[in-house]
């Protein structure tokens, strides 16, 4: 096992279970950590781009996407399904995440696109494929832990996709920013990671996708 891989499972053992603390509190420790974690990665953002229209345009976005998450994990205390929500979409994101860099390393293979040259096809695909998985696992044992069920239809699996998507385009984009200022990261704040918002990238555009669902009870 590598340094950096050993670094990258060390944080993430550390980060995870504090973030699922913080957010089933869901009250001033969630506050807070949610502006800090909009401050950082406005930090960040203001780091890796160099066009003014598009930091702009990236911080607007990125209010929108806050105001989002807060509002999914607090928007309905019924049936815990705000809970049940927010970490459905929180466990599309992350799986896209694992399987996007598990299946790329693996099978490598064609480029994705020419905005990271580090995303492959076959890690695209492997993205799609680990959040269906995990994502089938989580809406079959949920109930286990809150008292809310959701059946495993062929809406949801048209839903995980989208978001999965979504989450992949929002990870490009990132990338497409730090390409444009030749930064391989979005910062050095987590070990194995990079920058916060390296972590983030693809939730910040998943989540007010979700949103919508969410608004309009698709989700």
């Amino acid at each position: 096992m590598s340094i950096e891989i050993f670094k990258r499972i060390l944080s993430s053992l550390i980060l995870i279970p504090v973030s699922v603390i913080v957010i089933l509190d869901g009250k001033i420790f969630f506050e807070i950590f949610l502006i800090l974690i909009f401050f950082i990665s406005l930090w960040e953002l203001k780091n890796i781009t160099i066009n003014k229209f598009l930091f702009y345009l990236s911080l607007s976005f990125f209010l929108i996407s806050f105001l989002t998450i807060y509002n999914i994990r607090n928007y309905n205390e019924i049936d815990n399904l705000n809970l049940f929500n927010f970490f459905f979409i929180l466990t599309i994101c992350i799986s896209t995440d694992i399987g996007g860099y598990v299946f790329g390393n693996l099978f490598k293979g064609p480029k994705l696109t020419k905005i990271s040259p580090n995303k492959t096809i076959s890690g695209s695909i492997g993205a799609f494929i680990f959040s269906f998985i995990i994502s089938y696992l989580y809406l079959n044992y949920i109930q286990i832990f809150i008292n809310y069920s959701k059946p495993y239809s062929f809406k949801i699996f048209i839903i995980i996709f989208f978001i999965s998507a979504i989450s992949q385009i929002g990870d490009i984009f990132v990338s497409y920013l730090k390409r444009s200022s030749k930064k391989k990261d979005t910062g050095n704040l987590i070990p194995g990671h990079g920058g916060l918002l390296d972590r983030i990238d693809g939730m910040l555009f998943a989540f007010p996708f979700s949103y919508f669902l969410f608004f309009y009870k698709i989700l």
